[in-house]
């Protein structure tokens, strides 16, 4: 993660023929039920996540920058969505990405290539990530035999990062001149201000539909986003902008929120006031907003979430969406297989 910053109207820019999908793919009807979903930094507690997946949350999905998805007590409910986050140890991660259940259908590929290690990036050069995407990624893809969704590396929200995308497609049209690197949707991290979202939207917009031959534009999915070394009245402002437009703006397909983590274990750069959850893991109100998508203020009275809320401590969450005729079908299986063990 970087702060990301502006890049200038008149900085240069050159058209280049992105690659086509060789196929649409789309999620299927009510796959997804909201597009909300949430960045997962190692928080294991109970009753935080009893209140993410209880039958009020929005949140649909979650990625946690692995192949490796959070052990499913806590997650139940949500989709995974895997990431190869660098070109280490690439075959060993495309298989483990190969053994996750049919419901994860996404797949990110490299975490900020063109950021530091130090920073959470994966410092990669567009000339190796091209050759890696091209030798061990594309084969992963539904539309070249595999059975996932692909998304580009997700660079840093900064002219920069949209340099390195530029330079990353250059390399891969070097390597595949008919194809290059072939993707089905956009993956995006911005860290900042609410007009600097959206204008990194249009800017990814621009490059990957706009400037393209592509008839069918590809969707983005913001996967991290936050707004850093803020108060917690500027970061609720931020997310009561940003929320709705999320929601109504038809070219992002699904977001997350940067801080899925109580106050005490936040880092340095971000600052404690992007996480969700108190120390004591009562709801901020940040985290409450997030969850009901709109300020847990005078206004949000009724809603199902407020800033103090507490989950249960003693919930494992395994349960906590199972639906009810789940349990009658459980609880016929138990009968059925008394009945025969007698």
């Amino acid at each position: 993660m970087r702060l990301s910053t502006y890049m200038s109207a008149s900085t240069p820019s050159r058209l280049l023929l992105l690659p086509l999908s060789l196929a649409s793919f789309s999620f299927a009807a009510g796959q997804l039920e909201s597009k909300r979903g949430i960045s997962v930094l190692g928080d294991d507690h109970n009753s935080d996540w009893s209140l993410l997946t209880s039958t009020e949350s929005p949140l649909s999905w979650y990625w946690n920058w692995s192949p490796w998805p959070t052990d499913s007590k806590l997650v139940a409910g949500l989709m995974f969505v895997p990431q190869i986050h660098g070109i280490d140890n690439i075959e060993a991660n495309a298989a483990q990405v190969n053994r996750l259940p049919e419901n994860s259908t996404h797949l990110l590929t490299f975490n900020e290539p063109d950021g530091t290690t130090d920073s959470g990036g994966s410092s990669i050069s567009p000339q190796d990530a091209a050759k890696t995407y091209i030798d061990s990624i594309v084969s992963l893809r539904k539309a070249n035999g595999g059975r996932y969704l692909i998304s580009h590396p997700a660079s840093t929200g900064s002219a920069p990062g949209l340099n390195w995308l530029r330079e990353f497609n250059a390399s891969c049209y070097d390597l595949e001149p008919e194809t290059g690197c072939p993707l089905d949707f956009i993956a995006a991290h911005w860290y900042g201000a609410f007009d600097g979202l959206t204008w990194w939207v249009s800017q990814l917009d621009t490059f990957y539909n706009v400037n393209t031959t592509r008839e069918t534009p590809l969707k983005i999915w913001i996967t991290e986003v936050a707004l850093p070394q803020a108060d917690e009245d500027a970061t609720v402002q931020m997310l009561n902008q940003t929320i709705p437009y999320l929601d109504a703006a038809e070219d992002v397909e699904a977001y997350a929120w940067f801080g899925m983590f109580r106050r005490d274990e936040s880092n340095e750069w971000t600052g404690k006031e992007v996480a969700m959850f108190k120390s004591d893991g009562a709801l901020t109100e940040v985290g409450a907003t997030y969850l009901n998508g709109v300020a847990s203020n005078e206004t949000s009275k009724g809603l199902p979430f407020e800033e103090g809320q507490k989950g249960d401590a003693k919930d494992e969450n395994s349960a906590s969406r199972f639906a009810p005729e789940m349990w009658l079908l459980l609880g016929m299986s138990l009968w059925w297989a008394l009945l025969l063990s007698n």
